[in-house]
């Protein structure tokens, strides 16, 4: 069981009983009441006793082993219920069933989150594609607007995936539609966000973003670039690529941020692919060889004709003959932004 995992774990368990706790100091008597519905206030001792217990399991060194095979229980189990003490394999059919359903709504609810349809601008076509690893992906993507009025979409990249990984990806929404519509300019987003989580206690990992704004009459997209994998620009004039490199670290990595914003000129028949690592890091079924960037720019230089939608179902078929069919490694996340 990773140290880090039973830290974080411990850190929430430990907020909740503060919190509780306050509660049954605080709030008075009648509001007790009325929030504790049709049970008394023993129903939260018999909450702060099970957290409690989980923190003397983390204390004896006990915490996270199985009860029935002593291996490491499922990380995503834990961190979806900290009192699970047996693995998957050992759930019995109705348990698994439930979990499923679980993991399901937790998807319909994330995929909710993202957008259903692409901006409306004239004189681009673009598409977009995502699919998790797991039911619950740690990629993001969205179509934004800013103060004043241009467009942006962004693609991020939540280190690991899973559950976890999941919920940073849905507070992330929340921030960058927060923070938008605020200013004109993507580096002064990820700068801001990268100050809200760098020494947040509840930030246990770091980000990857791509995030560009697009003027569409002048054709000129500003980007910032935290770390993320660079996107392909296909220039469809000359038939050359261009891998537009990081600006910056990645949200939540580096204690000194320092983040620049870029500026690039796109032309009728530039094809701009924006993408996860899932992307060039899959793996043939031997193990031994990776998608990588030049399979990637020749999927888009062998097809740039076509339009943005069927260009990614190009690389998504690519990807799943390299991949011999296999489920992903790791989240998948693609936008093509082609301009007419």
């Amino acid at each position: 069981m990773q140290t880090s995992l039973i830290n974080q774990i411990r850190e929430g368990l430990l907020e909740k009983k503060e919190t509780l706790e306050h509660w049954q100091v605080a709030t008075p008597e009648p509001e007790k009441q009325m929030e504790l519905g049709y049970v008394d206030e023993s129903a939260v001792d018999a909450q702060l006793q099970t957290i409690d217990a989980s923190l003397e399991k983390m204390e004896e060194g006990t915490y996270g082993i199985c009860e029935i095979c002593h291996d490491s229980v499922d990380s995503e189990l834990l961190q979806m219920d900290f009192t699970a003490t047996v693995c998957l394999g050992h759930y019995s059919e109705d348990e698994l069933r439930q979990l499923e359903s679980e993991l399901e709504l937790s998807q319909i609810v994330q995929r909710a989150l993202l957008p259903q349809r692409v901006p409306p601008l004239a004189g681009y076509d673009i598409a977009a594609f995502s699919r998790p690893a797991q039911i619950v992906t740690g990629d993001y993507f969205d179509f934004l607007q800013f103060e004043d009025g241009t467009y942006g979409f962004v693609v991020a990249d939540v280190s690991g995936h899973g559950v976890s990984a999941g919920m940073l990806m849905s507070s992330l929404q929340t921030v960058f539609h927060t923070l938008s519509p605020q200013t004109d300019s993507p580096e002064d987003v990820l700068r801001r966000i990268n100050h809200l989580y760098i020494h947040n206690i509840k930030f246990t990992t770091f980000v990857t973003a791509f995030f560009g704004k697009l003027d569409p009459l002048n054709r000129i997209m500003s980007y910032a670039s935290a770390g993320h994998n660079p996107p392909l620009l296909y220039r469809g004039s000359t038939k050359g690529t261009t891998w537009l490199q990081p600006t910056g670290a990645a949200i939540g990595l580096v204690e000194d941020y320092q983040l620049r914003l870029e500026h690039v000129q796109l032309m009728e028949g530039d094809i701009l692919l924006i993408y996860t690592d899932g992307v060039i890091e899959a793996f043939n079924p031997q193990g031994n060889d990776q998608f990588g960037y030049v399979r990637l720019a020749e999927i888009v230089q062998q097809n740039e004709a076509l339009p943005a939608n069927e260009i990614t179902q190009k690389i998504r078929g690519a990807l799943n003959d390299f991949a011999g069919g296999s489920l992903p490694a790791d989240d998948i996340t693609i936008i093509v932004c082609k301009v007419k």
